[in-house]
């Protein structure tokens, strides 16, 4: 039984219903070319037949006396299997007609030619056709057969063919089936063929993006542990330092605010750490129809309200024109705040935070611009626990940030500004992701 699921079937049925079908389409008008063919020739047979009888004859009778209108005539020199005679048709015109009749199992066409000297009076020429019925109906046999047996080759063609097609298929997935996350290896795409050749540029794609994955957790997990383990070493060693003797309250009570303040640093950490697990759940989030234009405006207003806050203003440059397109709200937004609060951080107070938007033929682009200090562009600035400036924090961010790009497909950049009084941090949403 056939598996409506199965593209090997479903391909094996199409192709043998296709060719079944042509097969029976071309045999048909093969068997009615070779039966019209083969009764125009009797009937031109006939017809020359009769017009001669018709023509040259009927002076020569009409001499001997012979009454050749008469019904019974029957005196010409005819083959055994044609009976000629005068047949007397009042409601036929003056025209030439054939009639099928069948009489004792056997086949017979006949001919009516007019005659021209007498009205309503024809040659009727009878011939016996049950040969060629007989000769017709075995070529009908042989045509059947025939495309019964072109049918099951055709059958087992389209199972040798299909499991040919599906070879490059089978070996893709046994190259996928012995990958995990110890051995990821590039498909060599120059083997496959033509048809295939996107499908393994795309599975090499999916096999980059899980390498930079699984690498980018193992990097996150030794440099969390790191940044850990360090602070935890710090405390117990002012711990064991205070308590080596006696010492007056006030240095308790230091160590213990110094050793909060590394708690709170570190729970900072841990919050951000878990926010890594919350970005991946929001990778599984629907993509829905969002208006970037109205979505830019709100979530600016927001953050006009966090720069406020630091004395800091934000300056919006965005279009008019609503532009549309199909996005994971919550990932964008955490691209968003990861630029605007890294502005903010850096951008001296009194300072302006330009936030631009704007549409051309790459895509969406996103611009967040502050007055810092600038970026050293010779770094990876894109990897965990990467901290640059003489600013707090986890080191986390943009990391986060790249994250949640590369998950909706799009692309993100830091450069200095033109004046290198600040940095440019560019977020591209391709038009089609």
């Amino acid at each position: 039984m056939f598996s409506q699921k199965s593209i090997r079937d479903s391909f094996i049925l199409q192709l043998v219903s296709a060719s079944a079908t042509l097969i029976v389409i071309f045999s048909v008008i093969l068997y009615n070319y070779i039966k019209i063919s083969v009764f125009e020739d009797i009937t031109q047979e006939l017809t020359k037949q009769a017009s001669i009888i018709a023509t040259s004859r009927m002076s020569a009778l009409e001499r001997m006396g012979v009454n050749m209108f008469d019904p019974s005539f029957n005196s010409f020199n005819n083959p055994s299997d044609v009976q000629v005679t005068i047949a007397i048709r009042v409601s036929q015109g003056n025209t030439v007609s054939f009639e099928h009749s069948e009489k004792e199992g056997r086949k017979f066409l006949t001919i009516y030619f007019p005659l021209e000297k007498r009205k309503h009076h024809f040659i009727s020429i009878t011939k016996d056709i049950s040969n060629t019925d007989i000769l017709l109906t075995k070529i009908l046999q042989n045509i059947l057969f025939i495309n019964l047996s072109a049918i099951f080759l055709i059958l087992f063609y389209a199972l040798f063919l299909s499991r040919m097609l599906i070879l490059p298929v089978r070996s893709l997935a046994t190259k996928l089936a012995t990958m995990n996350e110890n051995f990821l290896q590039m498909i060599d795409i120059k083997t496959l063929p033509t048809e295939f050749q996107p499908l393994g540029g795309s599975i090499n794609k999916l096999v980059e993006r899980i390498q930079i994955f699984v690498n980018s957790q193992k990097e996150l997990f030794i440099g969390a542990a790191h940044e850990l383990k360090t602070p935890l070493a710090v405390m117990k060693t002012k711990n064991e330092v205070t308590l080596l003797k006696p010492r007056e309250s006030e240095k308790y009570i230091d160590t213990l605010k110094s050793n909060n303040q590394t708690i709170n640093d570190m729970n900072k950490m841990i919050s951000n750490i878990l926010e890594i697990g919350r970005q991946e759940s929001a990778q599984f989030e629907k993509p829905i129809l969002l208006d970037m234009i109205a979505f830019l405006k709100e979530q600016i207003n927001n953050y006009t309200i966090l720069a406020k806050m630091e004395e800091k203003n934000i300056h919006e440059e965005i279009p008019s024109k609503h532009y549309k397109i199909m996005i994971q709200p919550t990932l964008l937004m955490h691209i968003l705040q990861n630029f605007v609060q890294n502005a903010i951080k850096f951008t001296p107070k009194g300072g302006t935070i330009i936030f631009r938007a704007y549409s051309n033929k790459e895509g969406f682009h996103i611009y967040v611009i502050d007055e810092g200090c600038g970026i050293d562009e010779s770094k990876d600035l894109f990897g965990p626990f990467k901290r640059y400036g003489n600013q707090t924090g986890a080191g986390l961010g943009l990391f986060l940030a790249k994250s949640a790009a590369d998950a909706i497909g799009a692309k993100i950049s830091l450069k200095n500004r033109d004046d290198r009084q600040g940095t440019v941090a560019n977020l591209l949403i391709p038009h089609k992701i």
